[in-house]
């Protein structure tokens, strides 16, 4: 019998949340992101995650500082700890491809751990994904609690929308050409891949769907 798997992606939402940095957390003066666009584009790529949610996160880490260490010992754009580092095989945590390409696939583990649940992966990546799984939610922790808020603000500005698409379209690469394409009623569609994966998502695909029920 197949075994078939369902994946939701539910990310078409806008963030606009104010707030102060992170109590208690490092804080790094903002260079150019734009000297890393480059390694951020095909982490993202390989990784399958928003080029956006990569760039949010670099942010409030590093402030795209590549030589940036925190108090506890943090390293590079993405703030890898050393631990994390040797797990993933960095070499060199200063290097910005190494951190950042690494800093992603961590990132990618996480969303997958939390079964796309965003705001968990986020607080994973501050907090570790034992606290989070331990709370079953966002810790309670007023820097993870400020911290998830932060990257979930600086991912929510309006070019988001395009990466999410970036997102589905890279999703959909991923698992190969659909063999059906449908629009539910919600707004949702309902995505059904060759390997028997269902991926339900409310961004509009490139491709036009067929309309449940028509």
């Amino acid at each position: 019998m197949a075994r078939y798997a369902t994946q939701v992606i539910l990310l078409g939402v806008t963030v606009a949340i104010t707030t102060a940095a992170p109590a208690g957390a490092q804080t790094y003066r903002l260079a150019d992101h734009r000297a890393y666009s480059r390694e951020i584009a095909d982490a993202a790529a390989r990784h399958a995650v928003p080029e956006r949610l990569v760039w949010a996160v670099i942010r409030a880490e590093s402030g795209f500082d590549p030589r940036a260490v925190s108090r506890q010992g943090a390293r590079g754009l993405m703030q890898l700890m050393p631990e994390t580092a040797a797990m993933l095989g960095v070499r060199d945590a200063f290097n910005p491809r190494e951190n950042i390409d690494a800093g992603v696939r961590h990132l990618r583990a996480l969303i997958e751990r939390f079964r796309n649940d965003l705001r968990l992966a986020i607080a994973a990546y501050n907090a570790g994904e034992r606290a989070v799984a331990a709370y079953g939610r966002v810790p309670p922790y007023p820097e993870t609690r400020e911290y998830v808020t932060q990257v979930l603000r600086f991912y929510g500005t309006p070019s988001g929308l395009v990466e999410l698409r970036e997102y589905v379209t890279q999703v959909l690469r991923f698992y190969g050409t659909p063999i059906e394409l449908v629009e539910l009623p919600s707004g949702v569609y309902r995505i059904t891949q060759r390997d028997g994966t269902v991926v339900y998502t409310n961004i509009p695909p490139v491709n036009r769907p067929r309309r449940a029920g028509g």
